[in-house]
């Protein structure tokens, strides 16, 4: 969950320029209003050998918002929707919440988290240089080098690789520190049950 909230505050290819590349990694994407699925994250710090690993699931919902549990080592819960980002960690534990009309830059930010984990290249132009490949009959990736001088503060690149969906993004920070999350079980149901949508809503 850090790497999120940091953003927060060709094998086979066959390169193509950055108009016809946003068109075909569109259509290779599915057009899914709901997508589900399970993640391991590995965050690298810089001047540690082993990598801090987490594993849980995820609930990308396109008009509602996304819902990042993590399970191990440690339980917490991140709530991100277009108004609202909230964050609690384990049962009873610390918690707090930003709203977008008291933090104007939240709903920016919210967009762009949005569009990392959709595979959204037309919002994504807007901050970052895109540049990239198809993979395959099927896969694609991109490097994306922020051109928003905020991020470039934070993130030197983000990779992202898939097919019909976000299969994996990489992030290298500007202070060294680099994560890979792996995205896997993807479907596009169940809808939310009762408890998701409640969070949702918020």
């Amino acid at each position: 969950m850090k790497t999120l909230l940091v953003l927060t505050c060709a094998l086979l290819s066959v390169s193509a320029h950055a108009g016809d590349l946003v068109k075909d990694v569109r259509a290779r994407l599915a057009d899914a209003p709901l997508v589900r699925g399970q993640f391991e994250q590995k965050k690298t710090v810089a001047g540690f050998k082993k990598p801090l690993v987490s594993k849980g699931d995820f609930l990308l919902a396109r008009d509602q918002g996304v819902l990042w549990n993590t399970r191990t080592p440690f339980a917490s819960t991140l709530t991100l929707t277009r108004k609202s980002l909230s964050a609690e960690q384990g049962q009873g534990g610390a918690a707090y919440h930003l709203d977008s009309t008291k933090e104007p830059a939240l709903a920016a930010v919210n967009e762009l988290l949005f569009a990392l984990l959709a595979g959204d290249v037309s919002t994504l132009q807007k901050r970052f240089k895109v540049e990239g490949a198809l993979v395959g009959p099927t896969g694609w990736r991109l490097e994306l080098t922020p051109t928003d001088a905020g991020l470039a503060r934070v993130f030197k690149h983000i990779q992202l690789e898939g097919d019909a969906y976000v299969r994996q993004v990489k992030m290298d920070e500007t202070r060294g520190d680099s994560s890979v999350i792996l995205f896997d079980k993807l479907a596009q149901t169940p809808p939310p049950d009762a408890t998701e949508a409640e969070r949702l809503g918020k």
